[in-house]
């Protein structure tokens, strides 16, 4: 008894790690059963968001398409709902949309250290700058969640692993560039926007986590401030 209760533990967790990865890549069979009739409370905000019919009422038409972008961005429960998790998503996309090619436009990243890595945790974007120079970016990204937070302050790269695995959670953590404890830059597997964040890293697409390795080495300088949503 005690052996077969083991096995269904193994074969539960690893459905749960495959799951949300799964989501997250909007696979069709992470596909909702069923999608809700219900009118959320950002309807018309959501609709917009996806060029759809602005009229405040949920439609079959409606529902699928924000069942389709929740899969996308691993939102659960992905129902088709129109609730404030999906809307805060969306409204933090087009808030990073707006920044355009000034992400450093408030000038709370410092321009006197030459090359440095910001991050922005209330809008969850990074770019490289040197002096007043940007350099690449701004690009998505994704920090800690509440009680995971990604730490502020000025830091220093001080080690790099191109091919790290977690001693923490077993995880890859391609091309990471640590900067702050066990804190690093490094790609991941999901969606930028998959909620509720990281464990406290800062979170890449692939594209970005190679054009950041390629950018900058040991010594250099992260500076990370604001506040991510929700912590």
């Amino acid at each position: 008894m005690g052996d077969i209760r083991s096995r269904v533990t193994v074969v539960l967790g690893a459905t749960a790690l495959v799951a949300p990865l799964t989501l997250a890549l909007g696979a069709g069979t992470a596909q909702a059963a069923s999608c809700t009739t219900q009118t959320g409370p950002y309807q018309k905000q959501v609709e917009k968001f996806l060029g759809r019919p602005v009229d405040g009422v949920q439609s079959a038409g409606d529902c699928k398409a924000i069942q389709a972008f929740q899969t996308k961005h691993g939102i659960k429960p992905n129902i088709g709902y129109a609730g404030p998790v999906t809307w805060g998503v969306m409204d933090l996309m087009l808030k990073q949309r707006a920044v355009g090619n000034t992400p450093n436009k408030d000038g709370k990243c410092p321009v006197n250290k030459g090359r440095i890595a910001c991050v922005n945790l209330t809008l969850q974007l990074s770019w490289i700058q040197d002096g007043k120079k940007l350099v690449h970016g701004p690009v998505p990204v994704r920090t800690g969640r509440d009680g995971y937070e990604t730490r502020t302050g000025l830091k220093k790269i001080y080690w790099r692993n191109i091919d790290h695995v977690s001693t923490i959670y077993n995880v890859p953590m391609p091309y990471s560039q640590f900067f702050d404890g066990g804190q690093a830059f490094h790609s991941a597997g999901v969606s930028m926007w998959n909620p509720p964040g990281s464990h406290g890293c800062v979170n890449m697409t692939g594209t970005a986590a190679k054009k950041y390795w390629s950018l900058l080495k040991k010594g250099d300088d992260v500076y990370v401030y604001g506040r991510k949503p929700g912590t």
